[in-house]
Parts: C-alpha cells; sequence; structure tokens
C-alpha cells in the first residue's frame, strides 16, 4: 500500500510507525460524510489482525487504508517455573545459582519413564531409573572417576523440568526441545561442578548403559517381548541379572539424594 488518506482525502506519505493496524475501507455510496465503516484487515490465515477496538479521529472519505495505532500491549509470556525451594528457573536462560539437587530429586521421582505404560503399584520414576543408569556406569567402568558417575546420575536431571518424553516425540518436536534440553543440562553440570558440556566418551559411556537400563524396563515393565526388545535395544551383556521394581515417590527421591551424597555431590 503506497499511500494513506488525508483528512481532505487526498494520497500522502505512509506514516513510519511499525505499531500502526491496517484496515480495508469498503465502499457504500450511502455513506455519511465523517463516519468511518472499517473492517479489519485479515492475514493469510483469514483471521483478523485486530486485537482491540480502534479510534479514528476525523472524518474519512473517497478511496483507500486507514492507520490507526494499536493501544494494547501484550505482557511477555512467563518462561520460570517456580520451584518448591523457592527458586525461580528461567527456562530459556537457566542459571546454575537456581538449580538444587532436592528440586531434582523432587521431581524426577514423580516424574514417570514409558510415559506410565509400565506395570507396578507405582510408576517407574526417572529418579529411579537415573539411580540405575549409574549403577551400570560402575559395572561398565569400575575405574572410572566419580565426578563422571555423578555425571551418569544427573543425565536426566533436566527432566525435571520439562518432563521425560518418549524418544519418538523427541523426533516430532525436533531441535527445539533439544536446545532447551541442552540449556537446561549445561545449568545442571556447572551447578555441581562439572564441565557444561562433557567429554565425548563420557557421553557414550553414559548412553551405553542407558541403552542397557532402557532394555531391562522395556522387558521388565513395559510389556516389551524379548525378540522386540533385541531388536530395538540389542541384547545387553551386562545387567541381566537386575530386577526392578518401581518405588514410591518418597522412596525413589531419597534413594536418588543418597546416591548423590555417596558420589560426592557437593551439600548446600
Amino acid at each position: 500500500m503506497q499511500s494513506q488518506l488525508s483528512r481532505a482525502g487526498r494520497a500522502g506519505p505512509l506514516p513510519s510507525d511499525h505499531g500502526a493496524r491496517a484496515f480495508s475501507v469498503p465502499q457504500h455510496h450511502d455513506r455519511q460524510p465523517g463516519a468511518c465503516q472499517c473492517r479489519p484487515a485479515l492475514d493469510r490465515t483469514g483471521s483478523s489482525r485486530l486485537s482491540e477496538t480502534p479510534s479514528v479521529s476525523g472524518p474519512v472519505s473517497g478511496k483507500g487504508t486507514v492507520f490507526v495505532k494499536s493501544t494494547k500491549s501484550t505482557p511477555p509470556a512467563r518462561a520460570w517455573q517456580r520451584m518448591l525451594s523457592g527458586r525461580r528457573l528461567d527456562l530459556l536462560d537457566p542459571s546454575p545459582l537456581d538449580v538444587e539437587i532436592e528440586d531434582i530429586a523432587h521431581g524426577l521421582s514423580r516424574v514417570a519413564r514409558w510415559n506410565g505404560q509400565t506395570e507396578g503399584r507405582w510408576p517407574y520414576s526417572v529418579a529411579e531409573h537415573s539411580v540405575l543408569v549409574e549403577i551400570l556406569v560402575h559395572r561398565l567402568y569400575p575405574d572410572l572417576a566419580l565426578k563422571w558417575r555423578l555425571a551418569a546420575l544427573l543425565h536426566d536431571a533436566a527432566e525435571y523440568v520439562i518432563g521425560d518424553m518418549i524418544t519418538p516425540f523427541k523426533t516430532i518436536i525436533g531441535s527445539d526441545y533439544k536446545s532447551v534440553e541442552r540449556r537446561l543440562e549445561e545449568a545442571v553440570h556447572l551447578r555441581f561442578g562439572l564441565p557444561a558440556a562433557l567429554p565425548a566418551d563420557i557421553v557414550k559411556k553414559i548412553k551405553r548403559a542407558d541403552k542397557i537400563a532402557a532394555y531391562l524396563e522395556a522387558t521388565q515393565l513395559a510389556g516389551f517381548s524379548l525378540p522386540e526388545a533385541n531388536k530395538i535395544f540389542g541384547k545387553p551383556k551386562t545387567g541381566l541379572d537386575v530386577v526392578i521394581e518401581p518405588i514410591s515417590p518418597t522412596a525413589a527421591k531419597q534413594s536418588y539424594i543418597k546416591r548423590f551424597r555417596i558420589l560426592g555431590g557437593p551439600v548446600t
């Protein structure tokens, strides 16, 4: 649109106002002078871009477009979560100073693995899974330093904020989920004395144990047949003697914190 209507009906230059809203002016032969009969312009989806009733001063005549300035502002969406510790964790820019092990343990003990599709009186929690992964890492790599075993315990810590999404859903969501998860993981690592990004070989070791844990959970709790689990996860050579028993959220939280202390997690 190259012009706007002046009060006299002549075309004039557009104002450089990025907050303006556009309206199309219907042509009515019986319109009275001084009356503004305007409809909100539609976007490409067919929905109106008008979020409030504007006011137009002065008469409008002739053909063209009337620009009115929006007077209503939309407050920014909340991007932080309040924790029981009183911390407010910014999900878009998480600070290590707002991360507490009590919050992590509490949250993970109430987040169910496998979308809750597991057998047993209690849902199988991410807290229990995390302890299992750390135990498997120790079995696989008995000489691994305590700090890397701590990293194994914390490998799903971000899920105390964003929950445990099954792998197929993570694939659907794509990079946005991974970006938020990565920032949370880095904040957790820094909070507990680990490098923001773990060394590649440590990540590989933790993923190996994580895959074994998934196999055990799938076959013992989530209803997978052995042939199905063998195909998806691969049959492990370590950990087949482990028996998984879902426990209460309270017990899972206590087990997680106890393991954290054993591995040298800092006391605050």
